[in-house]
């Protein structure tokens, strides 16, 4: 029988493709947009992969917080490898040499084996150990970030100051190979000498510094194994350890979260897709009817008749699904340069087949479900029905195989959409929310026209007309309703999600953040440094703590390396945490369970825990933390939990210890400063010149590379989620012309019985702009519900209702549905009346 229903689906596809290249269109558009997304991810990844020596820094890469490694430590790193490198990283304020303006930097100190791996770019081609050399005495050579040099109004050969230290401007820095090691930059880089780095007099107990030891293992022993011997060999130093498989965790994270959202999102494209596809399907059998009647009528059974169409609507998926793997393949050579200068990993260009077999998977399951109910009507209808098909629409109801097989490939995209992601519970989330949108749409176009049938008859022809359209046999409202529904869907949830951050960075945070953190302020400065600042002009609060940096390695006698973190708090458990100790309640947070120790306790060491790490890590009172500081294991028991607001951007830490046994270790001390934005420049000036290894944070720069930051990803998620939108597009001009046939045959009835063309042209446009305007309120509805999810619960945030993103998917939802519905019914008014009349 297979080879009877190749023969037929043969013979029917010699007709061409007409009525299929909306079919073709939306599933190649949202094949494309998931392979797309997964190629460029991929291509990211591969940079990663194969740059990770130089991302690194070296083979294995070894950083203390606060000490330098010991001499025994040294020497043991040096007989043990056959190359190794020095670096010196922390934050520090540089200034020009007459004081006139300074800038928070990221100070960079290297030897003269820097780099390992890759090389420091400077602009005129110089070798970058020259460069560093000291100019004369007292005065060393210092490679520059171009913005830094623009900020301070720098040239090459002009001198400026670090600390203690009097540097001259050498060279450009325009790149440096191990970017990838450091997190968040709040300032541009500068590179100088070990020498420089110590004449500035930055380096002091307690300084938020960080040494980093960049080790080539010898030839012969994989870096697992060297690992595994320098762990045992120090089992106490305190050191963080990462080799070439976690070169770049932060990028990696990055790159895996942007990469996840974007392919649900292009998922959700190909699901309006679907839509598409069911309605070309649909159509196309419509226009077979006749056939498949005298087929039936011939004695074909109705497997046959499946089998036949089944055969037909996949080879075409096939050749949809192959124009978008087409696309998505050649996305990285077309994003790769927008990426450039943008990552420290270069994309590899290249042909990944994973992420287009994925696509290519998600294309045919979609197909599949969409396909199947239109195809599973035709067979199951009896030929006679199917000749009054021709003139009165009829369904039937799928047999339970059918709906057997719609189950499990729904089931079958839900779990390789979980399986594949890197959050399978944000997929869960979003495989529940699409199935949860579908069906809501769906109700509501079944309602929606429902409701236009039960109301009474209106005394206007043109608005009667407009509501008997949307419930009419044929009628496009459940489509058009569904497919553009969730496109403007994700537009307003992004809308939405924007307008929330924008409101959070503009008004809330910019409004209760400090002016100023300042760092790195050591214990015998604390009260010049208070009397300063909280005598300085508009100065309205200041607060301060002390300030000590160490990691988490246990909870409840568990190691770190061995906790299943939840996402949301695994930065938690990575690398160095500041955390501080104090005698009372912190401002910014309220306890929830437990006791606060008293103001003279003198005990075993406790802490106060954040409740929501707490629940995430399955925490509570009694449970022991076990912390490194400076190379030594401190073991502390929970005594409470406290709910923080973060929001507020103030002093905050997840751990707050007891006073006692940390009150002797080296700190320095953390503060914040409350004042008019036109004195902040002065407050900077006179800390930074009176302390001069204090460095100064100011909070609106930091939050404006946020806005950057975010105002870059609403980008890309609006250019993915405008393909959903077209796509919706697509389908509703494929279900205009579906019923096109019906149009012509109304208009002509219409003007017969009197009506002009601008009647007609009139009850038109109000029922699409009356199902324009249904789709963007339910959109708005369903799109503010998801926003709300996401910004109480992902972001933790408070949210608010963005009046202007309802308001634009409304008058989007309007404009797009009025001009493709006139575009789709021009040629039917146009159409005249004679010729039609003496066909029929």
């Amino acid at each position: 029988m297979f080879s009877l229903a190749l023969t037929y689906a043969r013979r029917e596809m010699r007709v061409g493709l007409k009525g299929f290249r909306i079919f073709l269109a939306c599933l190649a558009m949202g094949v494309a947009a998931i392979a797309g997304v997964g190629s460029v991810s991929t291509a990211i990844v591969e940079g990663l992969r194969q740059d990770a020596k130089v991302l690194l820094g070296g083979e294995v890469d070894l950083r203390l917080t606060h000490i330098r490694a010991t001499e025994e430590q040294f020497a043991w790193l040096g007989r043990n490898s056959d190359r190794l490198s020095e670096m010196v990283r922390m934050r520090a304020m540089a200034v020009r040499a007459d004081g006139a303006s300074r800038r928070l930097i990221e100070l960079k100190a290297v030897d003269s084996a820097y780099p390992l791996y890759g090389k420091a770019e400077l602009a005129g081609g110089e070798q970058l150990a020259a460069s560093l050399a000291p100019v004369e005495p007292n005065v060393f050579g210092a490679a520059v970030s171009p913005r830094l040099m623009t900020r301070l109004d720098l040239a090459t050969g002009d001198r400026f100051k670090i600390g203690e230290a009097t540097l001259q401007v050498t060279a450009e820095l325009t790149a440096v190979p191990d970017r990838g090691s450091q997190g968040f930059e709040l300032g541009p880089p500068v590179v100088i000498s070990m020498k420089a780095m110590e004449a500035t007099g930055l380096i002091q107990p307690g300084s938020l510094i960080r040494y980093h030891y960049r080790v080539d293992v010898p030839v012969g022993v994989d870096a697992e194994t060297w690992i595994e011997r320098v762990k045992a060999s120090f089992p106490d130093a305190g050191w963080r350890i990462r080799a070439v498989d976690n070169a770049a965790p932060n990028i990696q994270r990055f790159v895996d979260q942007v990469s996840l959202f974007l392919t649900l999102v292009g998922l959700t494209a190909l699901l309006v897709g679907g839509v598409g596809v069911g309605n070309a399907v649909r159509a196309f059998l419509g226009s077979r009817t006749g056939t498949i009647a005298t087929l039936k009528c011939l004695g074909a059974p109705s497997r046959l008749i499946f089998t036949t169409y089944l055969i037909q609507v996949m080879s075409l998926a096939v050749v949809g699904i192959v124009i978008g793997l087409a696309i998505g393949a050649f996305a990285p050579m077309a994003v790769g340069p927008l990426l450039e200068g943008r990552l420290p990993v270069a994309a590899r260009i290249g042909f990944y087949p994973q992420p287009l077999l994925m696509a290519a998977v998600f294309g045919l399951l979609v197909t599949l479900i969409f396909a199947l109910l239109p195809l599973a009507q035709a067979q199951s209808v009896p030929a006679a029905t199917l000749f009054r098909n021709l003139l009165t629409p009829v369904t039937a109801r799928p047999s339970p195989r059918i709906l057997a097989i719609l189950a499990g490939a729904g089931l079958l995209l839900a779990g390789i959409a979980v399986v594949t992601a890197q959050r399978p519970v944000i997929a869960i989330v979003f495989v529940l929310g699409a199935v949860g949108s579908l069906v809501a749409f769906r109700l509501a176009a079944w309602a929606v026209m429902r409701l236009a049938k039960a109301l009474p008859r209106p005394r206007g022809a043109k608005l009667r007309l407009a509501l008997a359209n949307l419930h009419r046999p044929g009628a496009p409202t459940a489509s058009v309703i569904v497919s553009l529904g969730l496109g403007l869907t994700v537009m307003a949830t992004v809308a939405l999600i924007e307008g929330n951050l924008a409101n959070q960075l503009n008004n809330t945070l910019r409004g209760e953040a400090p002016g100023f953190f300042f760092i790195d302020i050591q214990p015998n400065q604390i009260e010049e440094f208070d009397d300063l600042v909280s005598g300085f002009p508009t100065v309205t609060q200041m607060d301060r703590v002390p300030m000590l940096r160490g990691r988490i390695t246990g909870m409840k006698g568990v190691p770190a390396d061995k906790i299943d973190a939840p996402p949301d708090e695994a930065w938690i458990l990575r690398g160095d945490r500041g955390f501080t100790w104090a005698r009372t309640p912190p401002k910014n947070s309220e306890i929830t369970r437990g006791e606060w120790w008293p103001e003279d306790y003198d005990g075993e060491l406790l802490v106060s825990f954040d409740d929501e790490a707490a629940i995430a890590f399955g925490l509570d009172i009694g449970d022991s933390i076990t912390i490194n500081l400076l190379g030594r294991e401190f073991e502390a028991k929970i005594a409470n939990l406290r709910h923080i607001d973060w929001t507020n951007l103030g002093i905050n830490f997840v751990m707050v210890f007891s006073p006692g046994i940390l009150e002797s270790a080296p700190q320095t001390y953390l503060a914040t400063a409350y004042l008019d934005d036109d004195q902040e420049p002065a407050l900077e000036a006179a800390v930074t010149d009176r302390f001069p290894n204090v460095s100064a944070v100011r909070m609106k720069e930091v939050l404006e590379s946020v806005d950057e930051i975010v105002g870059n990803l609403a980008v890309a998620v609006r250019a993915i989620a405008a393909i959903a939108i077209v796509a919706g597009v697509l389908v509703l001009s494929g279900a205009i012309a579906a019923g096109h046939a019906r149009r012509v045959y109304d208009s002509v009835v219409l003007k017969v019985l009197g009506a002009t063309r601008r009647d007609i042209a009139t009850a038109f446009l109000i029922e699409y702009g009356l199902m324009g305007l249904i789709t963007a309120v339910i959109a708005g509805i369903v799109g503010s519900v998801a926003a709300y999810g996401v910004i109480t619960w992902v972001m933790r945030a408070d949210w608010i209702f963005v009046p202007w993103a309802m308001v634009s998917t409304i008058l989007l939802s309007i404009a797009i549905t009025l001009a493709v519905g006139l575009a789709g019914t021009w040629v039917a008014l146009g159409r005249k009346a004679a010729p039609l009349l003496r066909n029929d």
